[in-house]
């Protein structure tokens, strides 16, 4: 890792490729973690010209690539072998892009019929410095790092979460917090409040970076500062084991964003997810 622990580096070509491999690795360890629990499933991942296709089922979110165009050029000759592995399997075809990949590839991503479907922005920040408390935790709230044991209790309080917003998330929710708490490079917390466990974090290591993901808090434990304080926790787990920025993902000017920005999080780079339409 490059820089003080405590400075913002550019946003440049290395900082883009630390980006994209730390998601690619995670969504990597995530489609191992479920091939290995469901070998029905048929998840798997392939490296071509440096980028990662993760297939996780034809109709899952994590069903993709990461960094095509960063690593290496991605020609026709790679570009065919990228989509054949998705179409063998019976999925779409689909590539988050930084902009920051060889300047080639977007022409190249048109001439073979794709098309942009989705953006999102790609923000970090250093794991040092302070995190912002918009009121301080409640009386009794207790934020611990979970056990390998609590896999199953961590996915469920994740999916209690979010269905409270959103039932019909809730079952995906709670199968895909099973196989991401048990994933390699992931490390899960908990906050409990007087010792009822009420929101989620996790956290995935890789490349001196800490991708932050897997916030959800129950209703009942909603604007009692949960969420502030597990995210100082990760951050100081991250830099406590030697990984000097945090990042993450959000759609571009959502509440999401805002709440990052407001912790320090700036923008590196906006993402366009392309998407190739069958024949």
């Amino acid at each position: 890792m490059s820089g003080s622990p405590d400075v913002y580096p550019y946003a440049d070509l290395e900082l883009a490729r630390r980006l994209e491999r730390t998601e690619g690795r995670a969504n990597a360890a995530f489609v191992e973690s479920h091939a290995r629990l469901q070998p029905e499933s048929g998840a798997a991942w392939t490296e071509v010209a440096g980028a990662y296709a993760m297939f996780d089922g034809a109709d899952s979110p994590l069903t993709q690539t990461f960094g095509v165009g960063l690593f290496a050029e991605a020609g026709d000759a790679e570009m065919a072998v990228i989509e054949a592995f998705f179409r063998e399997r019976g999925a779409g075809v689909f590539h988050e892009v930084s902009p920051l990949a060889e300047p080639g590839l977007l022409p190249r991503l048109v001439e073979r019929g794709y098309r942009p479907v989705e953006l999102s922005s790609v923000l970090y920040r250093p794991t040092a410095g302070e995190v912002r408390q918009d009121r301080p935790p409640a009386a009794g709230l207790v934020v611990r790092r979970a056990g390998p044991e609590e896999a199953d209790l961590w996915a469920r309080v994740a999916a209690e979460g979010w269905g409270s917003e959103s039932p019909e998330l809730a079952g995906a929710v709670l199968e895909m917090g099973r196989v991401s708490a048990r994933s390699e490079g992931t490390v899960c917390f908990l906050a409990e409040l007087e010792g009822r466990p009420v929101a989620t974090g996790a956290l995935s290591l890789g490349e001196g970076v800490a991708l932050l993901a897997g916030a959800s808090t129950v209703p009942a434990g909603r604007r009692r500062g949960a969420q502030g304080a597990l995210l100082g926790a990760r951050l100081r787990y991250a830099r406590e084991h030697g990984y000097g920025l945090a990042m993450m993902a959000a759609l571009p000017g959502s509440g999401s964003q805002r709440n990052a920005e407001r912790q320090g999080f700036r923008v590196a780079y906006t993402r366009t997810k392309w998407h190739l339409p069958p024949a």
